[in-house]
């Protein structure tokens, strides 16, 4: 049986740790320790309380969260915050976050596997933080605009919305999982008319028509689930555990 020991070496080489650097506060790695044994592996997008739940009660020793516990400076273990810390300690779960290491990374990040999932060709990058292009580049689909928008409402049906005022047949498609709001303004710049994200705010949609873009917010949550999934599933070929999804769906 592995250790906690080697699956979060595992983790933090294949996300490759040390060389993406977060957000201010954001903290990525092993964020609570366990027995030091892991059985089987789970995977969700929040570290909250319900997915804690449901991860224990489906046998999960190790939890894979893209969004983890920590962004802020250290606040009191009350409240919420205590009972969710308590709920992990008291049923032996490790909690792991990958944040921005699970967005840009090449091969299981979520913009690679979004990109994938629709069936397009990276061909750059950009939105550089710290030295890292945390957006991907595509090329766009033969079917222009209207292939890609119905190859989004059927990956994204719960969540899918279209905001059209650019190119019908784009050539270079930006995809920034999460929260797009900081690509909106470089698009332009890097002659890109179409981005695929999860949320926006509602003044894009004026830049949408002002500056000729095409928007696609389909779900913070929804365009985040693939790159767990993928850590999880490499951490049990590895190591020959099982893995689970943990499902806690949001619709924004």
């Amino acid at each position: 049986m592995p250790t906690l020991s080697e699956i979060v070496a595992f983790c933090d080489t294949r996300t490759r740790q040390a060389e993406v650097k977060d957000f201010p506060g954001a903290h990525n790695g092993l964020q609570i320790e366990n027995n030091g044994e892991v059985t089987k592996i789970g995977a969700a997008v929040d570290a909250g309380q319900i997915p804690f739940e449901q991860a224990l009660a489906a046998g999960v020793d190790f939890l894979i969260c893209h969004h983890g516990l920590y962004w802020t400076a250290p606040i009191p273990l009350t409240g919420s915050a205590y009972k969710k810390v308590k709920t992990a300690l008291d049923g032996n779960l490790a909690v792991y976050g990958a944040h921005l290491p699970l967005d840009c990374h090449p091969e299981i990040g979520n913009n690679a596997l979004l990109a994938k999932a629709l069936g397009l060709s990276k061909i750059g990058g950009f939105a550089n933080y710290e030295g890292n292009d945390i957006a991907t580049i595509a090329a766009g689909p033969e079917g222009g605009r209207h292939e890609l928008a119905s190859k989004l409402k059927a990956l994204f049906p719960d969540t899918y919305h279209a905001i059209e005022y650019g190119s019908e047949q784009p050539q270079r498609i930006a995809i920034l999982t999460g929260s797009g709001q900081s690509a909106v303004e470089q698009l332009r710049a890097n002659h890109i008319d179409t981005l695929i994200t999860g949320e926006l705010r509602q003044h894009h949609f004026n830049m949408a028509q002002e500056l000729g873009l095409n928007l696609y917010p389909c779900g913070h949550y929804a365009t985040e689930v693939f790159g767990v999934q993928a850590l999880a599933q490499e951490i049990a070929d590895k190591f020959g555990l099982e893995w689970i999804f943990i499902k806690s769906p949001c619709f924004l």
